[in-house]
């Protein structure tokens, strides 16, 4: 990797990580840069300001961090029913990148800035929408292998995975993990009668 290119990524993983623990408006430029050990000019040779940063976040750290976290579990197994289950519990209890008191990045983006800026409510649209869209193709492929009963919805099913994913990520912020295993509890519950 070039020099450049080295500098930029350092750039996004470590603005990433202020950006995860405080939010996105508590976190300024002069404190990324303090972070990266950047000069100010090699940050704005990259980006010509804060919000294209946050979308290069978006793009370059958020969403390959998404297909292979969020979305490639979802094609990989044969039963969309376990795999949502073990997805979920993956995310929650064992995965080492996402922390309980931070949330789920995307959600705090999306609270933080989608109300005033359009570019960001794009990006997370298709960030999200790329996560619907397989969960709800898995809950279909499930239907027609039997897995998933033929009464069910996939897209109204995956709404409500997502949603509960969401608010419980929010809740585990308030440092108490089992709310984590309740939930888990719950959707193994509702997992159990889409068969």
């Amino acid at each position: 990797m070039k020099k450049a290119a080295a500098t930029r990524l350092t750039i996004l993983q470590k603005a990433f990580e202020l950006i995860y623990a405080q939010g996105y408006q508590a976190t300024s430029i002069d404190e990324i840069i303090a972070t990266t050990q950047v000069t100010k000019g090699a940050f704005f040779y990259h980006f010509k300001n804060k919000d294209e940063m946050g979308l290069a976040i978006i793009e370059e750290i958020l969403k390959p961090t998404l297909t292979g976290s969020f979305i490639q579990p979802l094609t990989s197994n044969e039963n969309p029913l376990k795999a949502i289950y073990d997805l979920m519990y993956y995310l929650l209890i064992k995965d080492k990148f996402l922390k309980p008191e931070y949330g789920c990045p995307a959600a705090n983006f999306t609270h933080e800035m989608t109300s005033w800026n359009t570019h960001f409510s794009k990006a997370l649209n298709e960030l999200t929408g790329q996560w619907m869209q397989v969960m709800t193709q898995a809950l279909e492929r499930g239907k027609k292998q039997g897995w998933v009963g033929k009464e069910v919805n996939p897209r109204q099913a995956t709404l409500f995975i997502m949603s509960g994913y969401w608010g419980i990520r929010n809740l585990g912020k308030l440092g108490n993990k089992t709310y984590y295993t309740a939930y888990l509890k719950e959707l193994k519950r509702y997992l159990d009668q889409l068969r």
